[in-house]
């Protein structure tokens, strides 16, 4: 899940997401800047919070230099090292990290960086993410920096409410064989209004087909379903039905590998059906979904910017 999709596609684009997402997860787990330091062009740097809010008007500078970005960064990361969490989570927060829209023109850059999903604390509770990053960057001395960001932006045009009941439940006495993969054999789906999503694959912006393997495409396949889903104000969380089409089933094992970290329980009701496919993909994926979704709770500003 923490596989570079550019790696075989472009150098700069794998350059800038091993920057902003493989070396910037790293780094912030072990608490260490100094990691990260280089990534930055001191000189240029300016923060924006947008704090969620969807007004301009409502943003502050609230990190007018590199320094202050810094300052806060560290005291986040320590906080966010002092939960106890329930999972790894350098892996959690590549799941909930997309980095798919990077925009290059000449030697400037502009990243659309998205947190989408939650990651469980050892005490049962969710932290839940919906926000995104703007990052800005320059190529100088034919390496790519960081010169400004716009962080904690509103990701989802609907806004995600609070409920007590669960979108989906499984019923008391579910039960399936003991082999059985990642999914639920029954949920009851609670009322609500439903979300569905045309089958998605991996393929980018450009129309372009991302991943030589079936878990770097299932992954790149997983993130744009969960884009398409907060488009509409939901999550993986609010999905109770997956289809999935495989070019060949002998896939499967690992296809399960990559799709059993993206969803908590209960897990959706599935179906798998091997098939041909357009161009050389080797996995589709649709979904149905109901907004029922947690209000989010506050987060480190790193992973809520």
């Amino acid at each position: 899940m923490n596989n570079n999709p550019y790696i075989n596609v472009d150098k700069d684009r794998k350059e800038i997401w091993d920057m902003v997402v493989k070396r910037d997860i790293k780094a912030f787990v072990n608490q260490d800047w100094e990691m990260i330091k280089a990534d930055f062009q001191e000189e240029e740097f300016m923060g924006i919070d947008a704090r969620k809010k969807g007004d301009p008007d409502q943003w502050k500078l609230s990190f007018p230099n590199l320094e202050s970005y810094k300052t806060e960064w560290l005291n986040q990361a320590k906080d966010f090292n002092n939960i106890r969490w329930a999972e790894d989570i350098s892996e959690a927060l590549h799941r909930i990290t997309v980095l798919q829209d990077i925009e290059i023109n000449g030697k400037a850059a502009l990243l659309h960086k998205k947190f989408i999903g939650a990651v469980k604390k050892e005490n049962g509770e969710y932290l839940q993410t919906d926000w995104q990053t703007l990052y800005r960057c320059k190529k100088i001395n034919n390496r790519w920096k960081i010169v400004g960001i716009t962080g904690y932006m509103p990701l989802a045009k609907n806004e995600i409410t609070s409920d007590n009941l669960p979108a989906k439940r499984l019923p008391e006495n579910a039960g399936q064989h003991e082999t059985a993969g990642p999914y639920s054999p029954v949920l009851v789906v609670d009322p609500g209004k439903l979300v569905v999503i045309s089958g998605q694959a991996a393929i980018d912006t450009k129309g372009n087909v991302i991943g030589d393997t079936i878990e770097d495409q299932t992954a790149y396949t997983l993130d744009n379903c969960r884009i398409q889903l907060a488009s509409a104000g939901c999550s993986l969380d609010d999905v109770f039905k997956v289809n999935v089409y495989v070019t060949d089933l002998k896939m499967w094992p690992r296809f399960n590998e990559v799709y059993k970290n993206y969803f908590k329980d209960p897990k959706p009701v599935r179906t798998a059906l091997q098939t041909g496919l357009l161009m050389n993909l080797l996995v589709e994926i649709e979904m149905w979904a109901v907004i029922k979704g947690i209000k989010p709770q506050g987060i480190p500003y790193s992973y809520r910017d």
